[in-house]
């Protein structure tokens, strides 16, 4: 077995000196029995600006697993999307 020697390549490790931004939060879609999945679908595609498939993905999700994260995102950026979607009858948070 041959001893480790040194190569002609160095290492070099850069620092990052930005901050990373840790203000993300997450738009979160419950389900109940009350909406259709019309319905929920066509809200995330108006309010979240989803693809129909994006949608009817999160869809399935909160429908079988209770809820989904259907938007990341700063708070300023969640809350009237949060807020639109709760005025349409659909149960929504936003959370860290």
């Amino acid at each position: 077995m041959q001893p480790f020697e040194k190569n002609d390549w160095s290492t070099e490790v850069d620092i990052l000196d930005e901050v990373v931004d840790t203000d993300v939060h997450n738009l979160v879609v419950f389900n109940d029995d009350v909406n259709t999945f019309d319905h929920v679908i066509e809200t995330l595609i108006d309010v979240c600006k989803h693809t129909p498939e994006q949608a009817e993905q999160c869809t399935l999700l909160i429908h079988y697993k209770g809820k989904c994260t259907v938007k990341n995102g700063s708070w300023d950026e969640l809350v009237p999307m949060r807020n639109e979607i709760c005025r349409r009858g659909i149960s929504a948070e936003v959370l860290n």
